[in-house]
């Protein structure tokens, strides 16, 4: 009798605590309307709390009386929120305490006091970062008055040059790998909020205007891929025109596309340790972790002094015990990269998906020192693990030792993405926005052969993609490795052309002698009103036999006013890039004939992209 008696009074407790608390739930979003993925909730004095979802929005159950709450994201002011009677509380941060500390290491000054304030906001929340007093000495260094400590110094870029006009008789064929990466942009955006123009070698431009999307229509039959174009007038020379070629790739919905064995290398060497590395990337990752899915499985392995792995592979169900993990990272030691891809792969290989995506995404600024540190020996062995479907995608984090010619190279011969993440924007457009793009491939050795008429077509020059140019042999060969699409991911590629008959510059061609022994190399055959014929092979994932797309182009130029909005935003973009190059073809157009074409072509901007593109224009006239 007295066992029941206690049960009774048990049951009867819980059933009060029960009825003593209440759900609440709401939305937390920045000011411009953005779900913020991640956001912690927690009731103040407790260790109770949750994880905002992939829409921003939670769920709390809390004291049926009136709660604090503390609302924190890393790199925004915490917020204290009293519950009351209310049962929906939504927030809206508005500054990012981690923008502006980063453009204090920067270089652009503000009062002390707000200095202190964001580094004591920070730490206070990241657990496991070490943001002493050397550390931040050390980004208030960065001032670009300061020559003897511009970061740029030791940064790394690796150095090409710039296309250059051929002639259709002698350079038939343009043929190159496609890139869907948008590295240079966001770096480029780096540089100029930080009060400086970024290295020529630092500006890809194929990976500038690829960071936009132009709002292609996705292919309608069973290809992958699906190709348009678009012509007119080149607007910073009007003797010229503009050819706009675009490949779309299928979209899909994450939660219908295939499982992933992901294994997340994070970098914790002792050059992560400011704010705008180590903290950002946990955050980064968090924001991918929380739309993981039961049969998506998670592996950390971390490198300093040595590799280590921190997390054995864990169910996306399971997404506290990763966050968990995450957040217990730190920085210091020395960097272990080579150790700790091997490992990373060696995790990959042991439990492999052979239905799914087989993925390492690497984060970190770029610097190995220590152990597999050559170029040659990471690309041998990811190389053979590419071979094995096993894909190497990286993230790119700071300043002052960046590697971005090293992280460029290992991605592409992993047969993956590159990004640089300059802020926490930048994160959730990558891991929410371009999910699917990001880690699941729909096409692979992408590459376009493109042939010009030489009764039109005087001469042309591929604008970007320097660094991805093929032999023309190589088009045909299966073997031969090249670039890889994403679901949903747009390519767009942009020739200038100059017509038959146009009088032209010694810029814009090269020197070269008569041929002794013929004429020309080839004769045209037709009269034809192609300008182009494109041709584009492709393999689905897991097949070695690549497909053929080809098309032929009979556009009418059209006056620059008369393209699409996406037409011209792109050749602004373009013009952008070849201003931060000092390129010799970009005749008399300036930062602000740019940012007039830019303005014109603005169009449909929901997400706020190309305007952020136009203030970034106004902000580097200041800065040149």
């Amino acid at each position: 009798m007295k066992k029941y008696i206690i049960l009774s009074i048990l049951l009867f407790n819980i059933f009060n605590a029960v009825l003593a608390q209440r759900t609440i739930t709401g939305k937390i979003t920045d000011s411009k309307g953005e779900a913020m993925i991640g956001a912690s909730i927690v009731i103040k004095g407790t260790t109770i709390g949750t994880l905002t979802d992939i829409n921003g929005q939670y769920s709390l159950s809390i004291p049926k009386d009136s709660a604090i709450l503390i609302i924190s994201f890393v790199g925004y002011r915490t917020k204290e929120m009293a519950t009351n009677k209310s049962n929906i509380i939504d927030v809206v941060f508005e500054d990012s305490i981690l923008q502006e500390l980063v453009v204090v290491g920067y270089g652009i000054q503000r009062e002390k006091k707000s200095i202190s304030s964001a580094i004591h906001t920070l730490s206070g929340r990241v657990a496991g970062i070490s943001i002493n007093n050397r550390s931040v000495k050390g980004s208030l260094k960065r001032d670009k008055n300061i020559q003897n400590n511009d970061p740029t110094n030791r940064e790394n870029y690796n150095h090409y040059e710039e296309n250059g006009f051929n002639t259709p008789k002698d350079v038939p064929y343009s043929t190159f790998s496609i890139d869907v990466d948008k590295t240079s942009y966001t770096n480029a955006r780096r540089f100029i909020n930080d009060g400086k123009m970024p290295p020529k070698d630092a500006v890809r431009i194929e990976e500038m205007i690829n960071y936009f999307d132009y709002h292609l229509a996705p292919p309608t039959d069973n290809n992958p891929i699906v190709m348009s174009s678009e012509m007119g007038v080149c607007p910073w020379n009007k003797e010229h025109y503009l050819m706009k070629v675009d490949l779309h790739a299928q979209k899909m919905d994450y939660k219908q596309s295939p499982s992933n064995n992901l294994v997340f290398l994070i970098d914790v060497s002792g050059s992560m340790q400011s704010p705008d590395k180590l903290a950002l990337l946990k955050e980064a990752f968090k924001i991918l972790t929380n739309q993981l899915r039961e049969n998506d499985y998670v592996s950390i392995v971390t490198y300093a002094g040595n590799a280590g792995l921190v997390l054995e592979p864990t169910s996306g169900a399971n997404k506290k015990t990763i966050l968990d993990a995450l957040e217990k990272l730190e920085a210091g030691g020395s960097t272990a990269g080579g150790e700790g891809i091997e490992l990373a792969y060696e995790i990959a290989e042991n439990y492999y998906d052979p239905k799914g995506n087989n993925r390492v995404i690497l984060a970190t600024d770029g610097d190995f020192n220590v152990g597999v540190s050559t170029t040659s020996e990471l690309e041998r062995l990811i190389v053979e693990k590419r071979d094995k479907d096993i894909f190497l995608s990286v993230l790119g984090f700071g300043d002052g030792n960046y590697n971005d010619g090293g992280m460029e190279t290992l991605a592409d011969k992993g047969n993956g993405n590159y990004f640089y993440i300059d802020n926490i924007k930048e994160a959730e457009k990558v891991f929410t926005k371009e999910l699917t793009g990001t880690i699941v491939t729909v096409a692979r050795d992408v590459k376009f052969q493109i042939e010009f008429n030489p009764s039109l077509v005087q001469s042309y020059r591929l604008i970007g993609y320097e660094n991805r140019k093929l032999n023309d042999e190589d088009f045909n060969n299966d073997k031969k490795d090249a670039g890889e699409m994403g679901a949903g991911n747009s390519v767009t590629a942009l020739y200038e052309i100059i017509p038959k008959g146009v009088k032209t510059s010694e810029n814009e061609m090269a020197d070269v002698d008569p041929l002794r022994y013929q004429t020309s190399k080839n004769t045209p055959q037709s009269k034809s009103d192609e300008w182009i014929f494109i041709k584009l092979r492709y393999k689905k994932p897991l097949k070695l036999k690549s497909t053929l797309i080809t098309q032929s182009v009979t556009l009418k130029p059209l006056d620059l006013d008369k393209t699409s909005d996406n037409f011209r935003f792109a050749a602004a973009v373009a013009s952008w890039g070849q201003l931060l190059r000092d390129s010799k073809y970009n005749g008399n157009f300036n930062f602000q004939k740019v940012i007039d074409l830019a303005k014109s072509a603005k169009g449909s901007d929901t997400e706020g992209y190309r305007q952020e593109f136009i203030d970034l224009l106004e902000k580097a006239i200041r800065v040149k």
